[in-house]
C-alpha cells in the first residue's frame, strides 16, 4: 500500500535531514544567509517539521499542533540538538499518522484546500513527500557551499 512506501521514504529522508544537520562543521553555520540566499539550512529544517507536523500530525492525525509558520522563518539559532530532537518527533508523527490511514483515506479529499483546487490525501501527501525532498537538497547544497 502507498501509505508504507511514503512511510519508508520520510523515514529515509528525515534521517538524511538528521545527517545534513549533523554534517555541519560549525553550527553557527546553520543559520548564515549571504546574499542571494534567502533561507539557511537551520530555518529550512524547521520549515519542514512545521510543515509535516501540520499537514500530517494535525490535519490527518488530529495532534493539536498550532503551526505558527512565519516562525519557521524568522527563529534563528535554534540549537542542533533541539532541532535533531523536533526531526525525531515529526518522523514518529508522519509514521503514527500515515499507518492507520486506508486506501479509502487515501482516496478522499484532503481535508484542506491547500492549491485552491480539489486533491486527494494521496496526491498531497506525494506532494509532501516531494516537497521534502526539495528542501533537502537546499540544505544539502547550503552546507556544501557555506561549511567547507
Amino acid at each position: 500500500m502507498l501509505t508504507q512506501t511514503l512511510i519508508k521514504l520520510f523515514n529515509r529522508d528525515l534521517n538524511k535531514l538528521k545527517s545534513e544537520i549533523e554534517l555541519y562543521n560549525t553550527e553557527s553555520n546553520l543559520w548564515l544567509t549571504p546574499e542571494h540566499i534567502s533561507n539557511c539550512a537551520g530555518n529550512l529544517c524547521l520549515h519542514i517539521v512545521g510543515n509535516l507536523s501540520h499537514f500530517i500530525g494535525a490535519q490527518l492525525g488530529n495532534t493539536g499542533y498550532i503551526r505558527q509558520r512565519d516562525l519557521e522563518f524568522s527563529r534563528k539559532d535554534v540549537p542542533v540538538n533541539e532541532l535533531l530532537q523536533q526531526v525525531d518527533e515529526v518522523m514518529e508523527i508522519v509514521e503514527q499518522t500515515l499507518s492507520k490511514l486506508t486506501e479509502e483515506d487515501l482516496q478522499k479529499a484532503y481535508p484542506i484546500n491547500v492549491f485552491k483546487e480539489d486533491m486527494t490525501t494521496e496526491y498531497f501527501l506525494v506532494h509532501l513527500s516531494t516537497h521534502l525532498v526539495y528542501h533537502l537538497g537546499q540544505i544539502n547544497y547550503h552546507r556544501r557551499l557555506l561549511d567547507s
